[in-house]
């Protein structure tokens, strides 16, 4: 019996270490992805791009001078009006600035009307013969230095003086706030922006383009450019001007496009599809990949590609269109394989299994 046990306990053990052995061995099995190949059925010559709606003039403000920020009277978004006060830093220094150059006006013009006394008191007497020309000319270099002293401290105190009107930023314009880069409490140097104003008027379109295209956009350049926000509004466009320098990482140019007569109800930040005519549309290669395959950091959308040792990097490519639960991008070669779900649970050099092409991860 007791042999029976041990042989029986031996048995047991034998099995769970297998089991655990086989969890082990499938806890280290790289995960499976559903994918995406690129190839000249997926790819199409695009005449679109994807653009967002932006202010003609968008305005950095800063404060003139450096200070504490006191308060913060708006929020991103809200609408503002010429002159409105939109931040103040603590005018305490500043004040104090302005107490000392005003008692320097004050002794100042002391000294200029003791000056000018004595000065015409000196002319009377020389005028008598009573004094030389030599102490009439002594009082009037008095009087003249007591002159520019004078209007030397006077300009220091109105200086002192704008410079309290500068501890209140107010709005150069009327329009909206795009951007805040500074909160109450916060210490900031003069001419640090601390928020972004886009003046109400004239909006445009804002699309990038490759660097291998720039040169077909010109100005006057003609397109259609229409908004899903919208129900589809379209309005006719055309190119103003093209970035000289191309973004660093996407290596795109940002091309603005001015749209005289907009549809209404098109506002700021909406997103926007710029088409080109057939013929003076750039020529590129694009793809149709399914939205749960874009990767997006900030302003810089990517993909994840596989490579031929089945790990996953992750590669730039340009938005040129979004077409329902789909967007068509540029950037991609050939045969490139895109993983086309689960993007945020991968990270770069993770090594993955490709599944049969549009399986489910």
């Amino acid at each position: 019996m007791r042999k029976r046990a041990v042989m029986a306990a031996a048995c047991v053990l034998l099995v769970l270490a297998s089991g655990c052995g086989k969890k082990e061995e499938a806890a280290a099995r790289p995960p499976m992805v559903k994918y995406q190949r690129v190839s000249e059925s997926t790819a199409e010559s695009a005449s679109s791009y994807a653009g967002t709606v932006r202010g003609r003039y968008e305005t950095n403000l800063a404060f003139q001078v450096g200070g504490q920020i006191l308060s913060r009277n708006v929020q991103l978004g809200d609408r503002v009006a010429a002159g409105q006060v939109l931040m103040t830093i603590d005018p305490k220094d500043v004040a104090q600035k302005v107490n000392q150059g005003d008692a320097a006006v004050q002794s100042a013009e002391a000294q200029l009307a003791l000056a000018e006394a004595n000065y015409a008191r000196y002319q009377q007497l020389y005028a008598a013969d009573a004094v030389s020309a030599m102490v009439l000319d002594q009082y009037r270099t008095s009087y003249e230095a007591a002159l520019a002293a004078y209007n030397n401290a006077a300009a220091q105190a109105a200086q002192a003086q704008n410079a309290l009107s500068y501890t209140q930023l107010t709005a150069t314009g009327d329009g909206v706030i795009s951007a805040v880069n500074a909160e109450a409490g916060q210490v900031v140097a003069a001419g640090t922006p601390v928020m972004s104003l886009v003046q109400t008027g004239e909006l445009e379109i804002e699309i990038n383009v490759p660097e291998s295209k720039v040169a077909e956009f010109t100005a006057g350049k003609p397109c259609t450019v229409s908004f899903w926000a919208l129900n589809g509004a379209s309005a006719a466009g055309t190119v103003r001007e093209t970035a000289p320098m191309a973004d660093p990482v996407s290596r795109t140019y940002k091309v603005r496009v001015s749209v005289p007569n907009p549809p209404q109800g098109m506002a700021l930040g909406m997103t926007a599809n710029v088409s080109f005519e057939d013929g003076s549309a750039p020529a590129e290669r694009s793809v149709l990949l399914p939205m749960s395959a874009i990767y997006q950091t900030g302003d810089s959308p990517q993909v994840w590609a596989v490579d031929a040792e089945n790990r996953v990097h992750l590669k730039n490519v340009s938005v040129e269109k979004f077409d329902g639960n789909n967007v068509r991008v540029s950037g991609l070669s050939n045969d490139d394989i895109v993983v086309t779900a689960g993007v945020h649970r991968l990270q770069e050099g993770l090594l993955v299994r490709l599944g049969t092409e549009g399986d489910k991860p």
